[in-house]
């Protein structure tokens, strides 16, 4: 099978951070026409790996996909489309993704006329897409974070020509506007508000495959929000691999504080923010959550680790006392808040001085929520060229002792909330009981209790009654 390669990435070109105006377009297929014409009947799968970010990626494919003719497969076995969206964040994503390449391959042999594309920010990175080139022939259309517009003149170029197509530009990235829309929630929604990072942390693969912080304009956030708010939504999540620097980048005179209120005075029953960062939050964000009552009081701030040191060569841009004094601020001005949190373990050379450095400042926060990582070299940050002298062994034994002290605190936290009723956003079937439903506080606790199936997507009080120190049992209350 011959191969056309329009671009591949460039991780020096994708660092670059230019001073160029953004430009912000609709997405506009050149052969949508064409591929409604010979769609008929066909389905479509894709398989998310990763963030908020890639599942918001996948609603967008599956909408250029579904307004070109083509339709949901609820069986992969029975796609003419399948596209892995994949993650880059974590090796252990990349491991996942391999396997799933690997069982799908059988199904391209079979069928020469499948499309079998691999898009996300694995591809981004030009020793991965290499691998992934060489290793799965099979699969016929590579496209990266920034293609994901010329989704479908890529693919009716792949029907038509038989080639194998590779689309990767690395690049600071646009601002593309999408419609139609799809969904995978009906009552939950995120909503795009900044694409990429200008951080650089030197140990994520971020910035170089999502490109420079690139913000929508106000007014368009706004108008998709009051659409959601309109259909019957139920909560937002406003959504940015670095959210509170929205507004940064333009001149509208705007900033994250001022979108969140605006949101919030639209109306919507439950407006949430995902991911902050320390370093651009900012005293007049936390007055704006404190003020409105459907702003959830529920806020992910990533610490990575507790030692100066350490988060210096992260390039985190904050200290552990000013990190500190952030959440001390936070917890005297936003009463009930509950905090979430990101760390990484055996960063390169962390000391157990270092790691005790984090230990104790999960023990001063009391975290009510939190994700843990073991350090995952990621091959093209500054970070993975770092030597590194600490074992396997010990990084394993520091995570499980970190996750002692989390779990302490977040045992506490959940112990505390036994016996008293909270507003519970209703999800769905409970995935470890199919005779409970399920859903989340709005402090983001996971609650499961009986109930009728019509409750799914409306808010019940739940009044609760155990603590399984990561979910909850409850009942409802007030009929």
């Amino acid at each position: 099978m011959k191969t056309k390669i329009i671009n591949t990435p460039d991780l020096l070109k994708a660092a670059s951070r230019k001073k160029e105006v953004t430009n912000f377009c609709v997405a506009n297929s050149k052969h949508i026409e064409d591929l409604r014409k010979i769609s008929g009947g066909k389905n479509y799968y894709i398989r998310t790996y990763g963030c908020q970010a890639n599942v918001r990626d996948e609603e967008t494919m599956r909408a250029m996909l579904e307004d070109a003719g083509y339709k949901l497969a609820e069986d992969v076995e029975k796609a003419d489309v399948i596209i892995i969206n994949t993650c880059a964040v974590r090796e252990n994503a990349e491991d996942k993704v391999y396997g799933e390449i690997g069982n799908l391959k059988r199904l391209r042999r079979a069928n020469k006329d499948l499309v079998l594309a691999i898009c996300g920010c694995m591809v981004e990175q030009p020793e991965i897409l290499g691998r992934l080139m060489k290793t799965f022939p099979e699969v016929n259309l590579f496209f990266g974070t920034h293609e994901i517009a010329q989704l479908l003149d890529l693919i009716y170029e792949v029907i038509t020509t038989k080639e194998r197509i590779v689309s990767i530009e690395s690049k600071q990235g646009e601002v593309v506007e999408f419609v139609p829309d799809c969904r995978n929630n009906h009552y939950k929604a995120y909503v795009n508000i900044i694409y990429g990072c200008n951080k650089f942390c030197t140990y994520c693969i971020v910035p170089y495959t999502r490109g420079k912080e690139r913000s929508r304009h106000f007014q368009d956030i706004l108008n998709e929000c009051q659409r959601l708010i309109d259909s019957g939504y139920q909560e937002i999540t406003l959504l940015g691999q670095n959210v509170n620097a929205y507004g940064k980048d333009l001149d509208e005179g705007k900033d994250f504080a001022d979108l969140m209120e605006a949101v919030a005075k639209l109306g919507i029953p439950r407006l949430r923010f995902t991911t902050s960062h320390p370093w651009d939050f900012s005293s007049k964000m936390i007055d704006v959550i404190a003020k409105y009552p459907n702003i959830m009081k529920f806020i992910h701030l990533p610490v990575q680790s507790g030692n100066d040191e350490i988060l210096r060569r992260m390039g985190r841009r904050y200290t552990r006392e000013q990190y500190l004094n952030l959440v001390k601020e936070m917890r005297e001005k936003i009463p009930g808040l509950s905090l979430s949190t990101d760390i990484i373990v055996g960063f390169p050379n962390e000391t157990e001085e270092q790691f005790q450095d984090t230990c104790s400042l999960v023990d001063i926060v009391q975290y009510e929520a939190a994700f843990t990582f073991i350090y995952s070299p990621r091959r093209g940050t500054p970070a993975a060229k770092m030597e590194d002298n600490v074992s396997k062994e010990t990084k394993v034994r520091r995570f499980q002792e970190l996750v002692k002290h989390l779990e302490k605190h977040i045992e506490e936290y959940s112990e505390s909330m036994v016996g008293k009723t909270f507003p519970v956003l209703v999800d769905g079937v409970s995935k470890t009981d199919e005779n409970m439903l399920s859903g989340y506080t709005e402090e983001n606790k996971l609650v499961h209790f009986k109930g009728d199936i019509s409750l799914v997507g409306t808010i019940v009080s739940v009044k609760i009654n155990e603590s399984h120190t990561y979910s909850l049992i409850g009942e409802i209350v007030n009929g």
